[in-house]
């Protein structure tokens, strides 16, 4: 699964750059510099993303990036977000979730909290029960 989400980035007059995502219409931000910018894109994708997880709303697919510069959201919330979309992906509820980590449901619904800080050995045994395996990587 893939959290790579691509962005625009455009001039603006007078100074800095302005930063808006292709998948949330809700997500845009703004740099002095390009560095600056792009820095900024992962805070708000980050924070756009655990918001909408902690609503239950739908989280698009990334588009594909022809050749915009690509964000990955914060390492909390690109976790809930995967396990979410693993789950999601395998047609499982929350309870399900629960019952195959042998936990209550409040315990597997904070695996898909980004504020919520799971343990590595907690995310690998969600992993190991929707039938995956955590990998992590650094980009």
């Amino acid at each position: 699964m893939n959290a790579a989400y691509p962005y625009t980035v455009d001039s603006q007059e007078g100074d800095g750059y302005l930063v808006q995502f292709l998948d949330f219409a809700e997500a845009f931000t703004e740099g002095a510099t390009l560095e600056e910018a792009a820095f900024n894109a992962v805070e708000v994708l980050s924070l756009v993303i655990e918001q909408r997880l902690a609503d239950g709303r739908a989280i698009p697919p990334p588009s594909a990036d022809e050749g915009h510069p690509l964000a990955y959201p914060q390492a909390s919330a690109q976790a809930a977000l995967l396990m979410r979309q693993a789950r999601e992906a395998q047609g499982k509820t929350l309870a399900d979730m629960a019952r195959a980590l042998q936990t209550s449901w409040p315990s597997a619904q904070r695996l898909e909290h980004a504020g919520s800080n799971p343990t590595l050995k907690q995310l690998e045994r969600a992993a190991a029960a929707l039938g995956k395996r955590l990998t992590i990587g650094l980009a």
